[in-house]
């Protein structure tokens, strides 16, 4: 069973996209005690291990023990949890209410919610988290490339926009990288 004393508390290091500009008061109103039993309940039924919990504090803020000092006062109420799971890894980052206490139970909230779509049977290997789970990072060199701007800005710079110059200067066959031809061709498929 996760309990709260084996999560690790530290200080936001980067907020994953944008801030909730309006943020609002939180739906539901209940004690710390009840949403920490709610989170150690919903982690120990993902399997949880190596969960961290990230808030916007200071290194400071923090106790020996890993966990916020009482006068410690988040810069913003974002919190992020990040954890191992028996799907994979999972990451929930929410700023949606005006306290980061509201925002720590509406992960619980819905982590149950997930949760409960397994009760009639209608997921059996988690699909349900797929959508927190990390994407792979792509290794072709042409997707570097995606708009043509940056197509145009890439022929620009290394051949002075010369793209027949480019492919044949890049072409395998005349002792060229293929990586670098892809992104050549990929530049040229954009810009035309």
């Amino acid at each position: 069973m996760t309990r709260y004393a084996d999560i690790t508390f530290r200080p936001i290091d980067e907020w994953p996209g944008e801030m909730t500009r309006n943020r609002r008061r939180a739906p539901f109103r209940t004690t710390w005690g009840t949403t920490i039993m709610l989170l150690e309940r919903e982690l120990s039924m993902l399997g949880a291990r190596l969960v961290v919990f990230q808030i916007a504090v200071d290194e400071r803020d923090l106790r020996i023990d890993g966990k916020p000092r009482a006068q410690a006062r988040a810069t913003h109420p974002g919190v992020i949890l990040a954890f191992e799971s028996k799907w994979g890894p999972l990451k929930y980052a929410v700023d949606a209410f005006d306290r980061w206490e509201d925002n720590v139970r509406a992960i619980a909230l819905a982590m149950e919610a997930l949760r409960k779509v397994d009760r009639y049977g209608v997921t059996k290997r988690g699909e349900q988290y797929t959508g927190w789970k990390a994407l792979p990072v792509s290794t072709d060199p042409a997707d570097a490339i995606q708009t043509r701007e940056q197509a145009h800005d890439y022929l620009q710079q290394r051949w002075g926009g010369d793209v027949k110059k480019a492919l044949m200067e890049t072409h395998p066959d005349r002792g060229g990288d293929s990586d670098e031809f892809r992104r050549v061709t990929r530049a040229r498929e954009l810009t035309k």
